[in-house]
């Protein structure tokens, strides 16, 4: 099937656009490949496991989008450059990066598993950088685009329970902010997005995790990916650095010190 992909684009819109999302396969990912594609861009869901892929393509195909699912692992960057080359020639160009692949884990600073922590930390960190270097060129070559990067509260906020997840997502928060600095000449916005807590499979997956989300108010993937879909959505010449999204009457996080 060939997709023709117009140079043009309205503003509210992102008719024309072409999208790529890390971790696009469910939760937050998903939501976000979903939002865009309805916006109007051609999306490349990307995601380290195959069955997920084919299910995540599947789901937007029964709604009448066409998707690009690519295999990749964030902590490659030569998987991550030969996602970018398999979407720009399949569509001619690339408009926009969700760096939103990532893992998460419980545990104590004075028991936690360091093999576990160095995975969350290429994972989140490593592989937001990875993804941010390999689509950086593209975008410059192609006069600007969009990079989103998915932080969390856990970003700007420190609680017990979470210490790698927390430093990566701090680290995010940073390249973030530096990426932006270097980048904005070049036509490129780079904005965070900071959701509260999300209900995903991978956070309903966590039995700590599930205890805060079955005990008060949480966001759904759909609300953090509207928040993606309004910066990508911007007025060239209006740039959202930062954007904290939380669930209404949920305060800081709290796992609780015990594991």
């Amino acid at each position: 099937m060939t997709i023709t992909v117009r140079a043009g684009r309205q503003r509210g819109s992102l008719e024309g656009c072409v999208v790529l999302v890390t971790g696009g396969a469910r939760g937050i990912g998903f939501a976000c490949a979903r939002s865009c594609s309805i916006a109007g861009a051609a999306v490349v869901v990307a995601s380290l496991t195959e069955d997920e892929l084919a299910e995540a393509t599947n789901r937007l195909a029964g709604e009448g989008v066409t998707a690009l699912g690519v295999k990749m692992d964030v902590r490659d960057f030569d998987s991550i450059e030969q996602a970018v080359g398999r979407t720009v020639e399949k569509f001619g160009r690339l408009d926009a990066v969700v760096a939103n692949a990532g893992i998460a884990d419980q545990s104590l600073v004075a028991s936690g598993d360091p093999a576990r922590w160095r995975n969350v930390i290429e994972t989140n960190l490593v592989g937001t950088a990875h993804t941010v270097r390999a689509v950086t060129p593209r975008l410059i070559k192609s006069g600007g685009g969009d990079i989103v990067l998915m932080a969390s509260v856990s970003g700007r906020e420190s609680y017990v329970g979470e210490p790698a997840y927390i430093a990566s997502k701090w680290g995010i928060v940073g390249l973030g902010h530096a990426a932006r600095r270097e980048l904005e000449r070049h036509g490129i916005r780079v904005s965070l997005v900071e959701p509260g807590l999300v209900d995903t499979p991978l956070t309903r997956g966590s039995p700590v995790v599930r205890r805060l989300l079955d005990s008060g108010p949480s966001l759904s993937p759909e609300d953090v990916a509207e928040s993606v879909l309004w910066i990508l959505c911007q007025p060239r010449h209006v740039s959202i650095s930062e954007l904290v999204v939380r669930p209404v009457g949920r305060g800081d996080v709290q796992l609780g010190a015990e594991q």
